[in-house]
């Protein structure tokens, strides 16, 4: 069994700025995490991997930087690692991402299951998961909380809805987001950061995987951020005291004093 690992580099701060030209992330100066979601697809697939003796390989497409994210999954258990960068994927949206990440599966080969978080914490958009497996053409089930059987060529898993979950089967290959509830990710070993130091990662860059350049970063992205700001700041509450009907002449007069 072939497994993918789909991750993705974060601001470790909700603290980010927006570069106000690009209406992009400045991410220069801040500290990244691998997304807190993907840390339960990485667990996941090392757990695969110990049950069923499976191979697995996690991929990101990023900076340069993003390099840390994947020795990290490395440390953590997973075989091999890819990392997607090119200076031409700036400004992607997740559809082309999608398209991104969906391409370098494709020239990776056979494979049965594909892992990703639920979404990502700096976009919270929950669409690259489900744009690969539409890039792809396979079965997609989201926010799977239990993966309950694997045989046969086909995947039972438990899903989680708002008030409960619902048993899916899907044939395999498939594309699975995970939800926290699925595990407790592990910390890496000492012999796992050793191996992981010591790793080669291969880089493919647009080149590598044949891409159409009207296809990718900004140009090739169907959506496009138009304008970004900050919501105005909340004015200070008031905090009304006295008998109920004193306290509702004091708000009526207060609704008053705001619309005149």
């Amino acid at each position: 069994m072939n497994i993918i690992v789909c991750i993705k580099q974060v601001p470790e701060t909700t603290e980010v700025k927006i570069n106000p030209q690009t209406n992009t992330l400045i991410r220069e100066g801040v500290k990244s995490i691998i997304n807190p979601f993907d840390m339960y697809a990485i667990e996941e697939a090392v757990r695969l991997k110990e049950k069923l003796g499976a191979k697995t390989t996690v991929i990101t497409m990023g900076p340069p930087q993003a390099e840390s994210a994947l020795r990290e999954a490395l440390s953590m258990g997973i075989d091999e690692a890819i990392l997607i960068s090119d200076r031409a994927f700036a400004g992607s949206d997740t559809w082309v991402t999608s398209y991104v990440l969906a391409s370098a599966i494709k020239k990776m080969g056979n494979f049965d299951l594909i892992l990703c978080g639920k979404q990502a914490s700096d976009g919270d958009t929950a669409q690259v998961g489900p744009g690969i497996s539409a890039h792809l053409d396979i079965p997609q089930v989201t926010y799977v909380k239990k993966i309950e059987d694997i045989h046969d060529n086909s995947i039972r898993v438990e899903r989680m809805l708002e008030e409960g979950y619902e048993i899916i089967e899907s044939p395999l290959p498939v594309l699975l987001t995970v939800v926290k509830e699925i595990n407790e990710p592990r910390l890496p070993s000492f012999k796992g950061m050793m191996r992981a130091k010591q790793a080669k990662i291969l880089l493919w860059s647009q080149k590598e995987l044949n891409l159409d350049p009207q296809k990718v970063g900004l140009y090739g992205s169907p959506t496009q951020v138009i304008k970004i700001f900050s919501p105005p700041s909340r004015k200070g509450g008031k905090i009304l005291r006295g008998e109920a009907q004193e306290v509702v002449n004091q708000l009526v007069d207060l609704l008053r004093e705001e619309l005149t």
